[in-house]
């Protein structure tokens, strides 16, 4: 009998479709669990060693680990820093999924809901969902350009995740290939 995979919940201000623009970036990978991957990205001070498209990260003031409620800071996209608050933050166990999520606001209309699920699945295998849902004119333009800088970010994300959970380098990304400048 297959098993339902777990769903982001949104917000009702952000729900995909409604928004200026929706990214969805998934992978599985074998060989590597939830609680390798949740390490990983719930531990705000690992993020610039395999994500090569932020920087300026804060953590929150209680150390970090992202935990709900949180505030924190980081740049990403060409943005400059953005205050982050933690909205869901759940550690994965065998029979559930992990969940983190935050949002933030850049002034001018601008602003984001960026959810993740980790979750370990049948045969030794880890499935990571991370989806966005944004809103302002930047975005507007983001979700009808060619390509999609959002949805290569968010893959090299992802890669970067996996390289890092198995003690690689992360060196190539979608973005550089691009030409999309990023922290070196």
């Amino acid at each position: 009998m297959a098993k339902t995979q777990s769903a982001i919940t949104w917000p009702a201000n952000f729900t995909p479709g409604e928004t200026d623009n929706f990214v969805s970036n998934e992978v599985i990978a074998k060989g590597i669990t939830s609680a390798e991957i949740w390490a990983l990205l719930n531990d705000i001070t690992k993020w610039e060693s395999y994500y090569l498209n932020c920087g300026q990260i804060t953590a929150p003031e209680s150390g970090p680990m992202l935990n709900k409620d949180d505030i924190f800071k980081f740049a990403t996209f060409g943005f400059p820093p953005l205050t982050c608050t933690v909205e869901e933050s759940v550690t994965p166990e065998k029979s559930a999924a992990g969940r983190l999520a935050w949002s933030a606001e850049a002034g001018e209309g601008v602003a984001i809901y960026h959810a993740w699920l980790v979750e370990d699945l049948d045969g030794g295998r880890v499935r990571i969902l991370t989806q966005e849902s944004q809103v302002g004119q930047i975005f507007r333009e983001w979700s009808e350009a060619k390509p999609n800088k959002m949805l290569l970010g968010h893959q090299d994300w992802l890669d970067g995740l996996v390289k890092a959970a198995r003690g690689q380098q992360v060196d190539e990304t979608n973005l550089k290939s691009v030409g999309f400048p990023q922290r070196t």
